[in-house]
């Protein structure tokens, strides 16, 4: 029998998510599966206990929460025999949107117990994983105004969540009132790339700003290949140029932007620069490693995530 073991954030999202726990629970075993479940106390905690199921040998493992909960059990998954499943749940669920998945909210309360269904009998692909500075991620990694964007809106009480996109768009307001960018030194696959940039981006996935907007159309989560996007500028209105550019799709053609495929990545700067992967701050630093772990993470992918992927499922 498959062994599932469904870890979930309580404190995700904007409704709580624990009273849905049962009823994801029951569509795994009537579709075979020996479930266990258990909640995190905290980020660091969700990629503990997803080691923890990895030893115990669990077929997989399920995240429920938003893309941070999803990221740092993740890390705990890679390079190992245990897939991931998500069953999105938090604020944006970029990753779910991703995957084209409806999320767990007040109006869709049925939406876990649905994912799990749909997951129970998925196919497992491999996708790319990167990793900046010993730190996994999924989906993106970003410095500058995103980085310090992320920094004054996190952590968010419940009842900030239902004011997201408002919180969020006066915190790039408030951030690019006083941010001039930085200087980087770039590495990226051993061609050199020097500029001032308001905005530096590494992703995996299509969306972004909440799943608001299509940053890299055309990204396949399993080619071995991330996006390094940098836009250029020093002032609040270069600052608010990529976020009007990227709502329209005028980024990928804009004179401003500047696109590197990669999958060895180096940054440099004379001066401390915050970064966050996933959504979630990490840490302030001079220089930034980021490289491509080539389809290292195995996932029960849904019907409608297919799409993303340029490789033929595990057997």
């Amino acid at each position: 029998m498959r062994t599932a073991q469904i870890i979930y954030n309580p404190a995700a999202g904007r409704f709580p998510v624990a009273l849905a726990i049962p009823s994801a629970e029951h569509a795994l075993r009537d579709a075979g599966w020996e479930v266990s479940s258990t909640s995190t106390r905290s980020g660091e905690d969700g990629t503990y206990l997803a080691k923890k199921a990895v030893e115990k040998g669990v077929n997989a493992v399920f995240a429920v929460g938003g893309d941070g909960t999803i990221g740092q059990i993740a890390s705990g998954l890679v390079d190992t025999e245990t897939a991931l499943g998500i069953l999105p749940a938090g604020t944006a669920n970029v990753w779910g949107k991703e995957l084209g998945m409806q999320p767990y909210s007040f109006l869709a309360n049925n939406a876990l117990e649905e994912n799990a269904k749909k997951l129970a009998n998925a196919s497992i692909y491999a996708v790319d994983v990167g990793v900046c500075n010993q730190q996994p991620f999924l989906m993106w990694a970003g410095l500058g105004l995103d980085a310090l964007s992320v920094q004054k809106a996190e952590p968010r009480f419940r009842l900030e969540k239902f004011f997201t996109m408002p919180e969020y768009a006066t915190s790039i307001l408030l951030t690019a009132a006083r941010w001039r960018g930085i200087s980087l030194k770039i590495w990226a696959d051993g061609e050199e790339i020097e500029g001032h940039y308001i905005l530096a981006v590494i992703n995996n996935i299509r969306h972004y700003m909440g799943g608001m907007t299509n940053l890299s159309p055309d990204a396949m989560l399993d080619d071995g290949i991330f996006d390094l996007w940098l836009f250029s500028g020093n002032n609040m209105a270069d600052a608010l140029r990529p976020v009007v550019e990227m709502w329209g799709g005028r980024h990928i053609d804009s004179a401003h932007t500047h696109r590197v495929p990669f999958k060895e990545l180096r940054l440099e700067a004379d001066t401390d620069f915050a970064i966050q992967t996933d959504g979630e701050p990490r840490f302030d630093t001079k220089s930034a490693t980021i490289s491509v772990k080539k389809r290292a993470l195995r996932v029960l992918m849904p019907p409608n995530g297919l799409s993303a992927l340029s490789q033929e499922p595990l057997s």
